[in-house]
């Protein structure tokens, strides 16, 4: 370039920047976007210094919260006894417009994929009318075509059945092409899919939402849930790979339809988002809830872009800051935002005796590098760490005697800031005693983590990759 052209480029360079920033400062407001620290300097940072690949990255990418989600209002918190749930969740989570808890039956945690399996093929079977399905990915394995064909044939047996997938964890799955899934009588829709002409898709902005939530539920009675997405990994064993090790659970009764009315809120704006109303979350768009819950109870907690807060989080942050006793948690990715993680040390700090289980070695090489900087906080703190030998994928966190919540969230910046999730808490004593057993049958095979100071270059790729850890 001759300094003809730089004096020529540098007032155009500049002009963009300002448009860009100005762009996104005032979305930013307008969109009550609230973004993570992290992200909002490093999209700042990008559009200031690289504006040609900054303002179009962000155009695409860069929106957090939907702006309907702004109409969502609080509930008003239903008044049971505490032996249902704690009045400060309950309290808290219809302040965010979350549905009340509500009542369930025959629990079942699955003790593996085996087990998981089973599980799920009986809750599909059991469908007489409606059968919906969300997952994140649905692979091109042996597995997933007989899961395929068990759906089909529930199709061909008259019962409704609907499948929502995510559009780029449909590509992960390697699923480019769902034909064959349509012609067995199931209805297939893509959740944003990532190739569709922006000026056509009405999600401008909005591309890097994705939803990671999973459930099955049959008749809106029958509820199977968990980390577990659809394909071979997450439930059987391999020629020299053995199934990941993930968390699921079945249950019965009004919590199941709970969340058929998340899927079903999912369906209607993965088909259009400008004709989907989204309105109160959950059950309370037409609640079959009776005043008199009756224990044990379970509660609904997604998350994610249709919410005005961020649910899942800003429970988690509560629950650490009252933990008295033990708070236990497992999860594959470990990469918690300083309030989170400011939570959990300060708890460990405070004499709770905190464990968290991850994978020695996750599926994912970044969260893996980003994750000792907080590990080390947290084990100077007191927390005691365990690292897996194998590919732990379940997610679950037990706070003291109170609540157990389980589902689909990671404890990282992407699973709690922007993809849409599902966790559900169980408030029963012995449910949450199993949960808590659950995990620490992990811990005997673990070894514990131990901190050491990194040297130049591993703390230089450590930040770089926390800087962008909302990505992640």
């Amino acid at each position: 370039m001759s300094l003809r052209d730089l004096v020529e480029w540098i007032p155009w360079h500049g002009l963009l920047s300002a448009v860009g920033l100005l762009i996104y400062t005032l979305g930013s407001d307008a969109l009550h976007q609230r973004r993570h620290p992290s992200a909002a300097v490093a999209w700042v940072m990008a559009i200031l210094m690289l504006p040609e690949v900054g303002l179009p990255l962000y155009l695409l990418f860069g929106t957090r919260k939907l702006p309907k989600a702004q109409t969502r209002s609080p509930a008003a918190p239903v008044e049971v006894d505490d032996a249902v749930a704690p009045r400060w969740a309950r309290h808290l989570t219809a302040s965010m417009g979350l549905a009340p808890p509500a009542a369930y039956r025959d629990l079942r945690i699955h003790r593996d994929g085996e087990e998981a399996a089973r599980a799920l093929h009986e809750v599909i079977d059991a469908a007489r009318e409606r059968l919906d399905v969300c997952t994140f990915i649905l692979g091109r394995d042996r597995f997933a075509a007989d899961l395929v064909q068990r759906l089909g044939q529930r199709a061909r047996d008259g019962v409704q059945v609907r499948l929502l997938v995510d559009g780029v964890g449909a590509l992960m799955g390697g699923r480019r092409d769902f034909s064959e899934v349509r012609a067995l009588g199931v209805q297939v829709v893509r959740f944003v899919p990532p190739f569709r002409s922006p000026l056509k898709w009405p999600l401008r902005g909005r591309t890097n939402l994705r939803n990671h939530r999973k459930l099955v539920v049959a008749d809106g009675r029958w509820l199977w849930s968990g980390g577990r997405n659809l394909a071979g990994e997450y439930f059987v064993d391999r020629p020299g790979q053995p199934a990941w090790i993930d968390l699921s659970f079945d249950l019965r009764g009004e919590a199941a339809a709970e969340a058929a009315a998340v899927f079903e809120t999912d369906w209607r704006f993965a088909q259009d988002p400008r004709q989907a109303a989204l309105g109160p979350a959950g059950g309370q768009v037409a609640h079959a809830i009776t005043p008199a819950i009756q224990p044990p109870a379970a509660q609904m907690l997604p998350s994610g872009p249709d919410y005005v807060d961020d649910t899942v989080y800003t429970l988690l942050v509560t629950s650490f800051h009252r933990a008295r006793n033990r708070i236990v948690a497992v999860t594959p990715y470990l990469v918690p935002d300083e309030s989170l993680l400011s939570a959990l040390a300060l708890a460990a700090r405070r004499g709770v005796v905190v464990d968290l289980v991850v994978p020695a070695r996750s599926n994912h090489r970044l969260a893996d590098i980003a994750r000792h900087r907080p590990m080390r906080e947290l084990a100077r703190a007191g927390a005691r760490l365990w690292l897996a030998p194998r590919m732990v994928h379940a997610k679950a966190v037990v706070i003291d005697e109170h609540m157990a919540m389980a589902g689909s969230v990671n404890l990282d910046s992407r699973s709690l800031f922007l993809n849409y999730e599902l966790m559900t808490a169980f408030y029963a004593p012995g449910d949450i005693v199993r949960f808590t057993r659950w995990i620490e049958a992990l811990i005997p095979d673990a070894v514990r983590y131990e901190a050491r100071a990194p040297h130049f270059a591993r703390h230089v790729s450590e930040g770089l990759v926390l800087w962008l850890a909302f990505q992640l």
